[in-house]
């Protein structure tokens, strides 16, 4: 008797296979559907929603909801001469653009701001191309905006005066205070988040120098270099305004910011209003006509951007 037996357990029976036998598997036979049951999965958009995805469209909204704000409560406070309402303001816009006086002052205005900005823009570029080379040009750069970048433009403006008298020589000096140090900052930071695969990329292909530069460091850091562009754009242009309210008290002669200091003595309300709303519309300018363009052509299209 086996030991299997003996101990009550089960005989075990033998499954093995040969391995060269193979159970043949059964046919699969697909029946072809038909199409009608099919459902299109993507709904058409409703004439709503296709309007609220263009994002011009959407922030023209806002402006208008804000219009109607401002001109219900000038009209429950009728008050002219603490806030005129909103088609007073825009019947004196259109009133100083008849007569050419806002157009001259926004050209005054804009015209000493591009010299300060490409100035500031170049000085920036200078300070981080040696920041970026040389260890002792990193120390400048960060001890000098460690200094300068917290003190504000416009508390260098009597300096200015002392150092270059009542012209656009001190506007331009207070502009190139105010766009250098963020550019650079910004431009710097760009560069050195740069990722070392790029660099190595670079290298591999024999690039140095300008070409190093001008295709490795500033595509990948470009994103950085325009919003310092930006941020430079914004601190000039208030600067500006702020140094021309100062200019209209010592030299009547000025831009945007002199217009809005004459008719704030002259009483004029509705036209300060204008001067205001120029500024903002040319800032809403800026930033939609040449930033947004510049960001859609470099960005957006690079693929650093969504």
């Amino acid at each position: 008797m086996s030991e299997a037996t003996a101990t009550g357990a089960a005989p075990v029976h033998s499954t093995r296979r040969d391995a060269g036998t193979r159970t043949p598997r059964a046919e699969i036979i697909r029946e072809p559907s038909d199409a009608a049951h099919f459902r299109v999965v993507e709904k058409p958009l409703s004439a709503f929603e296709r309007l609220y995805n263009q994002g011009w469209l959407r922030k023209a909204m806002i402006l208008a909801v804000l219009a109607i704000i401002w001109e219900a409560y000038a009209r429950w406070l009728n008050n002219p001469l603490l806030f005129p309402t909103f088609t007073a303001t825009v019947e004196a816009l259109f009133r100083s653009i008849a007569s050419g006086e806002l157009p001259g002052k926004a050209w005054a205005s804009i015209h000493v701001l591009l010299m300060g900005y490409a100035c500031g823009v170049v000085l920036a570029s200078l300070l981080t191309a040696a920041a970026i080379t040389s260890r002792i040009g990193t120390d400048f750069l960060e001890t000098m905006t460690s200094m300068l970048n917290p003190l504000p433009a416009i508390a260098l403006l009597p300096l200015a005066l002392i150092w270059f008298g009542l012209g656009n020589g001190s506007l331009i000096f207070v502009l190139v205070h105010s766009v250098t140090w963020s550019v650079a900052l910004n431009t710097h930071s760009g560069f050195l988040s740069v990722s070392n695969t790029l660099k190595m990329v670079g290298r591999n292909y024999g690039l140095r120098g300008g070409a190093y530069v001008a295709k490795i460091l500033v595509p990948a850091a470009f994103p950085s270099i325009l919003t310092g562009l930006k941020i430079g754009w914004a601190f000039a242009w208030r600067t500006l305004i702020a140094a021309e309210l100062v200019f209209g008290v010592s030299s009547g002669s000025g831009g945007l910011g002199w217009f809005i200091y004459e008719n704030k003595n002259l009483l004029d309300i509705a036209n300060v209003f204008a001067g205001l709303f120029t500024v903002i519309l040319i800032g809403l300018a800026v930033e939609n006509l040449i930033f947004r363009v510049l960001e859609r052509h470099t960005v957006q299209r690079w693929g650093m951007q969504s």
